[in-house]
Formats: C-alpha cells, sequence, structure tokens
C-alpha cells in the first residue's frame, strides 16, 4: 500500500487530494483532507500517518482508523484528524471498487432517492461568500443562485461582533434579511452563517432576533465552539433552529452538544472528524436526541461526493452544504457523481466514490498559500475577535 496527496490551488483554498495505492494492479482510492489555512501541515501528517498502515488490508477500514488514531500516541487535532479522513474515504473508495458497489450501499444502503443541497452567494465563490455586507450585491447574488436552480443558499452578513451587538448593526442585520427574504421569496430556504463572532449569548440573540421574522432555516455558529454552556442558554431562547459542529472533530464533543440539547442541527465535516464510519457515528447520536444532521462541506469535489454517500445513506440527515463554484473547473480536476435537478443531488451508481481524478488538471493549479480573510476581524478600537 502506498500513501500519497495532491495539493490543488483553488483560488482561495487548497484542496488536498490523498491517493492510496493498493497492491492489486489497477486498484487505488481518493480521499480529500482538505483543511483551510493548513495545507502543508496535513500532508505532512499524512505523510507521518502512512507508515502505520503500511502491509495491512485496505478493506480493514475501522481498524484502519483505529490505528491511526491509537498508535499516534498523541492525540491528533484537526490536522491529523483531517489526514485520518482524507485516508479513510480513499479507503472507502477502494473498497467499492473492489466490490463493484457505490459506497452508500456499504453505508447502510439508500434511505432517499435525491439529496436537498444549499450553496453559498456567488455560487461558492470565496469572495462572494464572506465579502457581501451590503444589500445591492446580497440580493444580486442571491437572485443569481436561484436563477441556478437551487432553493436554498447560506449567507455571512453577520458582522464581526465581540460581547455586544450594537444598535445600528443589528438593524442593519435585519435590513439585509428583510432584503433577501423579499428577493428570493418564501419557498427558497435561506441559512446565516453567524461563523462564531459573538462572544456571548446575549451578542448572538440580539441578531437572530430580528432574523427571526423572515424565519430561516437554521442559523449557524453563533458561537465559537466548545462554548456548551452559553449555547444551551441561547437555545433555550432562541426562536431560529441552530446548527453547529463544523469544527469539532472528537465523538464526545459532539455527546456534550446532545447532552446539553443545545442544538437543532449538527453539522460535522467528514474531511475533518474522521471520515464517513466516524460521521455516522454521530449521525447515529444525533438521531437518538431528535436532532437532524447536515454536514460542513465548503471544500474541494471529492469532499462533495464523499457527503453525496453520506447523505443518501443516512436518515436524519436535513440537507448538503456544496460550494461546486468554487472554481470554473471544479468538475475538469475531478470527474464525478455530482449532479443537481431540481435543487438536489442525484443518487450515484458508479463503484467507490464514483470520482476519477486527471492530474493533468491538478498539476496545472499547484499549490499556493492561501488568502486570509482575517485582517478584517478587528474592531474599530484593535480588538482582535473572532473571524
Amino acid at each position: 500500500m502506498a500513501i500519497t496527496t495532491r495539493v490543488v490551488n483553488a483560488d482561495m483554498r487548497n484542496w488536498v487530494f490523498v491517493r492510496i495505492e493498493t497492491d492489486q494492479p489497477g486498484l487505488y482510492g481518493w480521499g480529500e483532507a482538505t483543511l483551510e489555512w493548513k495545507t502543508q501541515a496535513v500532508v505532512g501528517a499524512v505523510n507521518d500517518l502512512a507508515p502505520l498502515l503500511i502491509g495491512r488490508d485496505p478493506r480493514d477500514i475501522e481498524q484502519a482508523v483505529r490505528i491511526l488514531k491509537k498508535h499516534s500516541f498523541w492525540r491528533l487535532g484537526v490536522i491529523g484528524m483531517s489526514a485520518v479522513s482524507g485516508i479513510e474515504l480513499a479507503l472507502w473508495d477502494i473498497f467499492g471498487k473492489w466490490l463493484g458497489q457505490p459506497v452508500w450501499r456499504l453505508l447502510g444502503g439508500k434511505v432517499r432517492d435525491r439529496v436537498k443541497v444549499y450553496t453559498h452567494l456567488g455560487l461558492g465563490d470565496m469572495r462572494a461568500v464572506y465579502e457581501t455586507l451590503d444589500a445591492e450585491p446580497l440580493v444580486k447574488r442571491a437572485s443569481e443562485v436561484v436563477a441556478k436552480g437551487y432553493r436554498a443558499l447560506k449567507a455571512v452578513f453577520i458582522p464581526y461582533s465581540h460581547y455586544h451587538a450594537p444598535l445600528t448593526e443589528v438593524e442593519k442585520v435585519g435590513r439585509l434579511m428583510e432584503a433577501l427574504r423579499k428577493t428570493v421569496g418564501p419557498e427558497v430556504e435561506i441559512m446565516v452563517d453567524f461563523h462564531g463572532r459573538p462572544a456571548s449569548a446575549s451578542t448572538a440573540l440580539a441578531y437572530i432576533d430580528v432574523l427571526a421574522p423572515y424565519r430561516p432555516m437554521f442559523i449557524e455558529e453563533p458561537l465559537p465552539p466548545g462554548e456548551t454552556g452559553a449555547l444551551t442558554q441561547l437555545a433555550a431562547k432562541s426562536r431560529v433552529p441552530i446548527a453547529t459542529g463544523e469544527r469539532l472533530i472528537d465523538r464526545a464533543e459532539f455527546d456534550d452538544l446532545f447532552r446539553a440539547r443545545a442544538v437543532d442541527i449538527v453539522q460535522p465535516d467528514i474531511c475533518h472528524c474522521g471520515g464517513l464510519l466516524e460521521a455516522k457515528k454521530i449521525a447515529a447520536m444525533a438521531e437518538a436526541v431528535s436532532v437532524g444532521v447536515a454536514p460542513h462541506n465548503p471544500l474541494g469535489p471529492i469532499a462533495g461526493a464523499a457527503a453525496l454517500h453520506f447523505a443518501v445513506s443516512t436518515p436524519n440527515h436535513l440537507i448538503q452544504e456544496e460550494m461546486v463554484g468554487a472554481v470554473p473547473w471544479y468538475f475538469e480536476v475531478v470527474k464525478g457523481p455530482i449532479r443537481m435537478v431540481d435543487g438536489c443531488w442525484q443518487v450515484p451508481e458508479a463503484p467507490g466514490l464514483g470520482i476519477e481524478v486527471d492530474e493533468a488538471v491538478a498539476a496545472r493549479h499547484p499549490y499556493k498559500p492561501e488568502v486570509m480573510h482575517t485582517t478584517n476581524a478587528v474592531l474599530s478600537d484593535g480588538t482582535i475577535v473572532d473571524w
């Protein structure tokens, strides 16, 4: 078994693809371990972990993940767990190809005939996602998303915050949400990403209260990760469903949320939490406490394919984030199963993840340092706040 990486620069982030070759000629698998602003660290982690699996059967996926996590000695953190996730996805791709079956069949089979999806403003263009803070570009970009056939979209227009929500900022958020709802109408779902910017439950609630009349499907990450107590306080007062979880990587962290009844929707990232098996376990825990799953996925095309197989096979899956418009050549670098009809992805039938990487296209987009958005995450008095 040989484990290698390919880094593909997709404008404002680098995609990290993981390739695993077996000793059976022509049998190999692809995974994705993309982690924003940590590209070289993740590539190094894959290289460090790879020797642990040499000589082992790639079909023993649960065992492989246990080896990577337990024989590393040090707890891996998000960098190491992203590396594990990329390796795990590639093992599923191998297993599905070996059996001649799509991965979703191996995860329990089909529980739905199509998968609801949503994208971001700008169809996933990163500048549009994070830099649309005024009404005119907001409604223009939202109209473009709806015109492309999407029936759900997400926007990020909560201001950089701290422990207080100034009235002028709260009123602006209300005006933006009003304009957005008026533009897309009642049939298009809207999600608002807080990006963990409020530092307190009271700050988050001030913004939630002005969003509530326009019925967002959910608000995302209203507080920084790890603030379960404050999140529980917020959940008791919020009139809008709360989603979070993209920056959690350990099952115990998710368990804290579920025990506290702090969320309505959980958002594990399959490329960070340990892969498909771990995401399925988190989803099962969520289902036991009546919580839906809407996996985080602003990443590359292999991550998108993995999310599709997860969604097809997971009963409490709600809606899938995607960013197929991140770069114009998204579908050139990876030929895959993603196909949208009437705002939904269709069920794939090809073996494994159903993907093939065009390494020539990948080579045309080599690693570049990623653009940092954090320079604006500073208050007028110089206070550094969450981006």
